[in-house]
């Protein structure tokens, strides 16, 4: 689990890239059919063109539960080694622990919708029909069934007499997803030679050692919730509605030696499923260096909206309406906080017209388009076809063609107080795409993880790095990094099997609070002499096993395709 994969060693990342994958669809995979069907598939038919061949379902129950193969099983023994026949025997049985109303609300929403048609390409009923209805009813039984939502099970609850297998499909899917894996390994190597050479060229020179940033600082700070409510836009929501939502404030207590000095503010905005309490750590860690830091909790798109998805209260993950609402959010908060600035002590001394934001995932996009980056509907309408969306394996875009279902029009997100952001594995490929980017002029940090399964790096950060114009930009890659390595766990989170949330997500968590501390320093607090750490140089000083950090400020598309 500690030893660092080789970079052009695809087969590891494969492996474990696939069982992310599988993780990731069932734990969101969010009732109907709740009655035990009729009929229940008995045998498996394993088809690759014209040719066919057949497993019972009771061949691999047995196996499963004795490791016995009989005649049926015996025939593909002959193609698979120990080591195979094994991990068969373990898949079988993997449970996911989640409830038959989770998995049936997910499973109606627009993105379960398209996870099942593609699904259905590869598994179909006897009569060779989309297994659309099939794989979704089979889904919803067997997580309602007593021995859990399981592979076997699935088959069991399979309402035919046979379940067919298209190899043909699924190997074709399998080498489009291999192709994924091999650009981004190829990708994470270009990114780290391109890392190691400008950290030769401009290497840390101080004579002293340098102070580890990831420390905490030693100005004490105070909390305290505030109550956001402010009128929707009529043409997005319901007309008249109001959005009421509420906001960590982490307060500095500057001494007052510093009194006559303004105090930098810092905004950061939760992914999809989140809270504000999901980079506590971070506001925390800023507020003790004297930032003020402001924490929205965006109302459409946060831990409640999917606990209100899984109760059945909301049919979507996220309307539309929200790549609107967020980033309108937060510039309803900086209002607020400039009129607190006019009648209260504790808010006077904010600097509100140079302000920094932080987002991770959906909370990424939110900071791109404060910073400038248009909604490109253009980029929408060819990445959200059906066909388009039939054949993608960036489980991202489903989220961002929500937004092609807004009215076209020019919504005006970019806040001019917005001076710098930091977009955390954002998702941003179709929604904003390289006209969105190339509308960025202020200095930008985009992070990515290389085994980012939800929005990965290769299409949704390094790449669209590429299309920035601001001659600030800093891309920071971490390796084996997933959509989940700097999150906080707190009491309140679901615990993340350790194949989602990473290798030893600390120590992306002390990366995030080293390289933002740095970076606000720099672009907010006008602390030039911070300039040094955003380099490749720092960024190789402080990189750990098993989670290597790397950081480039150049890299360009020719680059990329070499």
């Amino acid at each position: 689990m500690h030893d660092r994969l080789p970079l052009n060693h695809s087969k590891p990342r494969s492996n474990w890239i696939q069982k992310s994958l599988t993780l990731i669809g069932w734990s969101l995979i969010p009732a109907a059919l709740l009655t035990r069907p009729a009929l229940s598939a008995e045998r498996l038919y394993l088809s690759y063109g014209v040719l066919e061949r057949s497993i019972s379902v009771a061949a691999l129950e047995t196996y499963a539960k004795t490791g016995k193969l009989d005649n049926d099983l015996s025939v593909y023994a002959q193609y698979a080694d120990a080591q195979r026949l094994a991990a068969l025997q373990k898949a079988l049985v993997i449970r996911a622990d989640v409830t038959p109303i989770a998995v049936s609300q997910f499973l109606y929403t627009p993105q379960g919708e398209i996870l099942l048609r593609r699904l259905g390409q590869v598994i179909q009923p006897e009569s060779r029909d989309t297994g659309f209805y099939a794989i979704r009813a089979a889904l919803i039984l067997a997580s309602s069934d007593p021995q859990g939502l399981t592979p076997l099970n699935v088959f069991r609850k399979f309402p035919t007499r046979g379940l067919r297998i298209d190899l043909q499909t699924a190997l074709q899917i399998a080498g489009d997803l291999e192709q994924v894996i091999t650009r981004t390994n190829q990708a994470t190597t270009t990114l780290t030679q391109l890392a190691q050479l400008e950290a030769l060229a401009t290497p840390i020179t101080s004579p002293t050692p340098l102070p580890d940033l990831a420390n905490r600082g030693s100005i004490r700070w105070q909390k305290e919730t505030i109550r956001m409510v402010y009128r929707t836009r009529s043409f997005v929501t319901a007309l008249g509605s109001d959005r009421v939502f509420p906001v960590d404030v982490y307060l500095p207590q500057v001494r007052t030696s510093r009194q006559t000095r303004k105090i930098p503010v810092v905004v950061i905005s939760h992914g999809l499923g989140s809270d504000r309490t999901t980079f506590r750590y971070l506001a925390e860690h800023l507020a003790s260096h004297g930032f003020a830091v402001a924490v929205p909790e965006h109302p459409g798109s946060n831990a409640q909206q999917f606990q209100a998805l899984i109760s059945g209260t909301v049919s979507e993950v996220a309307a539309p309406s929200e790549f609107v609402d967020r980033p309108l959010d937060i510039k309803y908060l900086l209002d607020d906080l400039t009129r607190r600035a006019q009648s209260d002590p504790r808010y006077s001394r904010l600097n509100l017209e140079q302000v920094g934001v932080l987002g991770q995932s959906f909370g990424g996009y939110t900071v791109l388009a404060l910073a400038g980056a248009a909604i490109n509907f253009e980029q929408l309408q060819k990445d959200c076809g059906v066909q388009a969306l039939d054949s993608t394996l960036n489980l991202s875009v489903l989220l961002q063609c929500r937004a092609n279902a807004l009215p076209r029009l020019s919504y005006n997100l970019q806040d001019p107080r917005v001076k710098a952001i930091i977009a955390i594995n954002p998702v941003d490929s179709a929604v904003l795409g390289q006209a969105g980017f190339e509308q960025i002029s202020i200095p930008t940090m985009l992070v990515a993880g290389s085994a980012d399964t939800v929005a990965p790096a290769l299409p949704e950060q390094i790449q669209p790095f590429t299309w920035l114009k601001t001659p600030d930009r800093y891309l920071v890659l971490m390796d084996r990094g997933t959509h989940f390595s700097t999150l906080e766990e707190t009491n309140d989170s679901v615990p993340l099997p350790p194949e989602v949330a990473g290798p030893t997500p600390v120590i992306a968590r002390r990366y995030m609070n080293a390289l933002s501390l740095a970076f606000f320093q720099t672009y907010i607090a006008n602390q030039p002499s911070y300039r040094s750490y955003l380099s490749a140089s720092y960024a190789q000083r402080i990189s750990q096993d098993p989670l290597r950090l790397s950081l480039v400020r150049s890299l360009s598309a020719d680059q990329l395709k070499k």
